[in-house]
């Protein structure tokens, strides 16, 4: 258990870039092939993500040119742990508008683009109607929670990762050499 927790307080960058990419590829899948329109919140939450993997990225790439001497960048691992910290309390307050616990704001009355491609083929009835997608809408469940119940959960276990690989102790890092 110790050398497992050693391998991920160390290599920690790279496993929030694989995190990190794997819930932005699930939520992709879900939007292209379960036919699940992303509503304003679920792109803001996607956003944080995206902050995530340039992060962890860029922290990994270091860690690997400077061939891992001293382990992850620790600065790279508090930077995520407030990045997935934002992404659990943007979650949170989505969720909470879809379980009605407050109001969400009215820019989450749907997603999706504007051009004027597609409002002059929406004037002209050459165009599909898109209903918006509403923020306090759920439209996918499992175990009772929803997207945004579930990315509660993982950004907030995530942040808390992040945490314990910023704060590892010196034996897990590897001597100066």
């Amino acid at each position: 258990m110790r050398g497992l927790y050693r391998l991920l307080t160390r290599w920690w960058t790279a496993f929030a870039l694989a995190a990190s990419l794997a819930l932005l590829g699930a939520a992709h899948a879900f939007e292209r092939f379960a036919g699940l329109a992303p509503c304003n919140l679920c792109l803001k939450q996607r956003e944080v993500y995206w902050g995530a993997v340039a992060i962890a990225l860029t922290a990994t790439l270091w860690h690997l040119v400077s061939r891992g001497s001293r382990g992850t960048p620790r600065i790279a691992a508090f930077l995520l742990a407030v990045v997935f910290a934002t992404g659990a309390v943007t979650a949170a307050f989505h969720m909470g508008g879809e379980m009605k616990w407050w109001d969400l704001p009215a820019s989450c009355a749907g997603g999706g683009d504007v051009n004027l491609e597609s409002l002059a083929a929406l004037a002209l009835g050459a165009g599909p109607i898109e209903t918006p997608v509403f923020c306090d809408t759920v439209t996918w469940r499992f175990l009772g929670l929803s997207m945004a119940g579930w990315n509660v959960l993982i950004s907030a276990a995530l942040a808390v990762f992040s945490l314990l690989a910023a704060k590892r102790p010196k034996d897990a890092r590897a001597p100066r050499s």
